[in-house]
C-alpha cells in the first residue's frame, strides 16, 4: 500500500510552487475527508498528507517520468510480495509474520 502520490504536473510561473502545493494539500484533504469521513478519527485535526513535498523540473525527459510514474504501482506491488515483516500482536504479544 503506497504512503505517497506521484504526480506530473504543470504549473504557471506566475504562482509559487509552495503555493501550488499547499494549496492542492489542503483541499485534496478536504475533498479526501468530505468522501471519507471515517478518516477523520484516523487522522485527527485534518492533518492527512505530512507536512513537506518533493519538487523536481521535468524537461527533456518528461517521457522517461511519466513512464516511471504509470510503472511505480506495479513495481511496489512487486516488492511488497518479495517482503517479509514480523510484527507482535497488540493484543496477545505473540510475534506475526505478515507478507
Amino acid at each position: 500500500m503506497p504512503d505517497h502520490e506521484h504526480m506530473l504536473v504543470a504549473i504557471p510561473p506566475k504562482i509559487a510552487v509552495s503555493s501550488f502545493m499547499g494549496y492542492l494539500k489542503g483541499k485534496s484533504s478536504l475533498m479526501i475527508f468530505e468522501k471519507h469521513a471515517q478518516l477523520k478519527y484516523k487522522y485527527g485535526n485534518r492533518k492527512f498528507w505530512a507536512e513537506g513535498y518533493y519538487v523536481s523540473t521535468v524537461g527533456l525527459n518528461e517521457a522517461t517520468v511519466r513512464k516511471y510514474i504509470r510503472e511505480q504501482e506495479a513495481h511496489d506491488q512487486a516488492v511488497d510480495k518479495l517482503s517479509v515483516k514480523e510484527y507482535e500482536d497488540p493484543f496477545i504479544g505473540n510475534r506475526t509474520k505478515k507478507k
